[in-house]
């Protein structure tokens, strides 16, 4: 069986609740799916997966949350070679770069050697029931990405 950790960062639950719909649709696949808030974990936890999913929100002008800083910089230094990545995040278009950090964790992931599973999906706000379907199918992408 597959092993995915999805590693989020939220502020107002909303990126949250984007981490838990994709983890909940790789659960009903088959996988089996560890979520975890990003101050709790290390990125090179990610070597001992088949999926790697981070959920950032987007902070300010386009700014990676603080709390996920750490965890970002670590990524980069990372080989992930054989491993499946996704990206997926919540914003608000309100701003200028509306879902920046998201754009920043898939150069992050580029870098490392890991196939891209999924096109990236950003949710204004809270996810909709247009977002969820787009989630589920991030889901379903993963999987067919893995080796």
């Amino acid at each position: 069986m597959s092993l995915a950790k999805i590693v989020y960062a939220s502020m107002t639950g909303n990126t949250e609740e984007i981490a838990d719909i994709v983890a909940d649709k790789l659960r009903e696949l088959g996988v089996d799916v560890d979520v975890d808030e990003c101050t709790t974990v290390d990125a090179d936890e990610f070597q001992d997966v088949d999926i790697a999913v981070v959920a950032s929100y987007t902070y300010g002008d386009g700014d990676l949350p603080d709390e996920i800083v750490d965890f970002y910089e670590d990524l980069k230094d990372l080989d992930l070679t054989g491993k499946v990545y996704g990206v997926v995040g919540s914003g608000d278009t309100f701003y200028d770069y509306f879902c920046k950090s998201v754009d920043d964790f898939e150069l992050a992931f580029a870098g490392t050697g890991a196939t891209k599973g999924a096109d990236s999906v950003k949710v204004d706000l809270a996810a909709e029931d247009d977002d969820i379907a787009k989630l589920e199918a991030f889901a379903e992408s993963l999987l067919t990405k893995l080796p």
